[in-house]
């Protein structure tokens, strides 16, 4: 059984240890969720993201799109990426969340799962572009999805686990992606589609790095 964290106190830190991530609930009611949503599937360019594993281009089932306050690019997995600039929708969320989580961001990586089959596997936003401790946010919109924790070094009896809901605000700071990874789990049994947005902090426009996101 995965350890659970389902108390939303914004003021808690939910990892024992080696970071900080902590979990306002829902910053939007679901009426402005679900505005949200519909409106960024309609003025987000989504496309299917391309990766190179070991030496082969996959496409991966859930699509993406990155923004931010320049043409930031960077290589990840082989494959490079250029922000967009900022949609009226993005903007305002960036501005939500800024408000509701007390850091800036100037990039937003934007994920579309159309339903629980697709996923994340483990893995650690730390990208050298993306500075040291530096803060992201996480919004998601749409279904609710499991969204999980564990340390890189000292195993705990099963992972941190939290269930994401409509409208809710993640943020994880300090030192959580040099010491914890984190992962979204297929569900066959979630049909519905969700939207996640990743509020980042890039300090270089242009690097050259190979890591996940």
């Amino acid at each position: 059984m995965d350890s659970s964290l389902f108390e939303t106190n914004p003021e808690r830190n939910l990892l024992p240890f080696d970071g900080e991530v902590h979990y306002h609930g829902p910053i939007l009611n679901p009426s402005e969720a679900q505005q949200a949503f519909d409106r960024l599937v309609e003025t987000v360019p989504w496309k299917h993201e391309q990766v190179v594993i070991f030496g082969k281009i996959i496409q991966t089932a859930r699509k993406v799109a990155w923004f931010g306050d320049a043409a930031f690019t960077y290589i990840y997995s082989g494959a490079a990426k250029t922000a967009l600039p900022w949609t009226t929708e993005l903007r305002h969320l960036k501005a939500l969340v800024e408000f509701r989580s007390g850091c800036s961001y100037n990039s937003c990586l934007c994920n579309l799962y159309h339903h629980g089959a697709e996923g994340m596997g483990w893995h650690s936003d730390d990208e050298a572009m993306l500075g040291q401790n530096s803060a992201i946010a996480s919004l998601s919109l749409g279904a609710e999805r499991k969204f999980c924790f564990r340390h890189v070094t000292k195993p705990l009896p099963a992972p941190l686990s939290i269930w994401l809901e409509n409208g809710s605000l993640l943020v994880m700071k300090g030192s959580t992606q040099q010491f914890w990874q984190h992962s979204l789990p297929k569900s066959q049994k979630i049909k519905a589609p969700r939207i996640n947005l990743t509020f980042r902090t890039v300090i270089t426009p242009a690097i050259n790095e190979q890591g996940g996101i």
